[in-house]
């Protein structure tokens, strides 16, 4: 039979092999017998049970199984807090019972006790323990990218720069959100949807927080008639109504705004006077 293959910092799908006083053993493969300790253990486990859990490293630096979810996984970005700094580097809160580690060779600059950092979460391959870097970017675009403009990406925002916000996309690509295609307030560690506008010669991505084209008409139609229900069916903007006010109520530009409204007016879902625009359904 072919051993397991445990995958450190990762969920893992082991079996029970047996229990103790104290909890269980899984069955790690060539890792040998891993601990589950007895407070992750649910009433109806049994030897010979499957159960989901995720691998890493305890106080001890033994391996160790969770039934507890942590922030991330290897592999993966985040946005985590400091919880305290000592002479290794500094430890980050993910979730679990042991902090995790951004040695001083990995952060930019000297991190800070309470202050959230997006970093990267990896396995050393010296020590062979979970550690994170906020050294970002040796992570990012070492592929190319095979986006197609329209395409909806999840995304984490990263950094703020003077063009906009820099996010990390689907855990591979970065792109930038430019300020003038911002209408609403990000936050640096933020997750969201976004989709791509281009994918420029030099393979760097163009991203939008709304849809490209059409879609984009429906999203702002669904706000538009949202809005007015909330404010019992009318409301006081039209095509007099200043940008900034648009993009306030809305969240889009008064271009996207006018459009929207043209086809709800097609479809005789509102009426429209210069400064008033009145739900009809």
């Amino acid at each position: 039979m072919e051993k397991t293959s445990v995958k450190i910092g990762k969920f893992n799908t082991l079996r029970i092999a047996r229990t103790v006083e104290f909890g269980a053993y899984l069955d790690g493969g060539e890792q040998g017998d891993i601990l589950l300790p007895q407070r992750y253990m649910t009433d109806n486990m049994r030897v010979g049970d499957e159960v989901d859990v995720f691998v890493y490293f305890d106080s001890e630096d033994r391996i160790v199984a969770t039934t507890e979810k942590p922030k991330a996984q290897v592999g993966e970005f985040a946005f985590l807090k400091v919880k305290t700094v000592t002479r290794y580097g500094a430890f980050l809160d993910w979730g679990l019972m042991k902090d995790l580690l951004v040695p001083y060779s990995e952060q930019r600059s000297r991190m800070e006790v309470d202050k959230s950092y997006v970093v990267y979460l990896y396995v050393d391959s010296n020590s062979g323990r979970i550690a994170a870097s906020e050294k970002i970017g040796k992570y990012l675009d070492n592929l190319a990218p095979r986006y197609n403009q329209g395409d909806e990406v999840q995304i984490l925002i990263c950094e703020r720069t003077q063009l906009g916000y820099k996010a990390i996309i689907n855990n591979t690509h970065t792109g930038v959100i430019y300020n003038n295609q911002i209408y609403r307030q990000l936050a640096i560690g933020e997750r969201c949807r976004a989709f791509v506008a281009k994918v420029r010669e030099d393979d760097k991505i163009d991203l939008s927080l709304q849809p490209i084209g059409y879609g984009k008409v429906d999203d702002i139609k669904g706000l538009i008639i949202k809005r007015l229900r909330e404010h019992g069916g009318q409301m006081a903007v039209g095509d007099k109504t200043d940008p900034e006010t648009i993009k306030y109520l809305f969240g889009c530009s008064k271009k996207s705004f006018k459009m929207a409204l043209g086809t709800l007016f097609r479809e005789n879902v509102i009426s429209i006077s210069p400064e008033r625009i009145t739900l009809l359904i």
